[in-house]
């Protein structure tokens, strides 16, 4: 028997080019790839073929300083060109011939934009807990629940709630923790819930909505991405420890327990979802 909750949706994101800033969004077709468009563009780095990432704050410092979204509305078959907009103001298109020219300048390093991962890709992840040993940045592979070709972490849709939140704030009131901390796509409005309420999550299925469903697979392992500085809020390095930290649960894929907050989920069933849709517990 189905059990409906009083959860809704209370906001959607998606982020046209991975660890940039992205677009907040009051509608989206959810595809089998997850929110439209998300994380459909990534920049690799050309000396060394890794996918550019802010988990490497010490080689792509200012890369939360760029934010990307659509000319238009993507749809189903054709993702339309980018806008990028540099830390300076100025405004790049995706189909200018300089872009990768005009960015790798930008960033000082060679990079190229991509909207298609190669095989076998990775990242390059930096551990505080490591720092000046030889094993501070470790290699990442990338889209492990994700379709071939993708640019996600892991998998294609990560999910946070306003409970999660407000338990953040609760242990370490001086930290700012927006929901643009953590770049999730889906934000659920749990009010009158207490606590990381989507730990309990894992395994469940969810209808949104006419027609989407989505399995969740795994609570969220953090990194060091959350505590940089991005738009107005500020390196942070005590949002994980005072914070995140708190909340360390037991990660399938990962097969032990890590920091974790939200929740990763896969497509079942594809539709769209409208801010304020109702979540249904299968």
């Amino acid at each position: 028997m189905n059990t409906q909750t009083a959860a809704t949706i209370a906001t959607l994101w998606r982020y046209p080019v991975k660890s940039m800033l992205g677009e907040e969004l009051n509608t989206s077709f959810i595809t089998e790839n997850g929110v439209l468009g998300d994380r459909a563009f990534a920049l690799l780095d050309n000396e060394t073929g890794h996918v550019v990432s802010a988990k490497n704050p010490k080689k792509w410092p200012d890369i939360f300083s760029y934010q990307a979204g659509y000319t238009a509305q993507p749809n189903d078959e054709v993702l339309t060109a980018l806008w990028i907009k540099l830390p300076d103001g100025q405004v790049l298109k995706s189909d200018d011939e300089e872009i990768n020219d005009t960015l790798s300048n930008a960033l000082a390093r060679p990079v190229t934009l991509k909207n298609s991962a190669p095989q076998q890709s990775s990242l390059e992840q930096f551990w505080p807990e490591f720092e000046g040993q030889a094993d501070e940045v470790s290699q990442e592979a990338i889209a492990g629940d994700a379709p071939t070709g993708t640019f996600f972490d892991y998998a294609t849709l990560h999910i946070i709630t306003t409970s999660s939140l407000a338990k953040l704030r609760e242990l370490h009131p001086e930290g700012r923790y927006e929901v643009e901390r953590f770049r999730p796509n889906l934000v659920i409005n749990t009010e009158g819930q207490h606590g990381f309420v989507e730990n309990n999550w894992v395994g469940k299925t969810i209808k949104i909505g006419a027609s989407v469903r989505i399995h969740i697979t795994d609570p969220c392992p953090r990194c060091v991405m959350p505590t940089l500085a991005q738009g107005d809020l500020p390196q942070d390095k005590a949002i994980f420890k005072k914070g995140i930290a708190q909340n360390n649960v037991y990660v399938p894929f990962a097969g032990r327990s890590l920091p974790s907050i939200g929740v990763y989920a896969r497509v079942i069933s594809t539709g769209i979802v409208n801010r304020g849709d109702t979540i249904i517990f299968e």
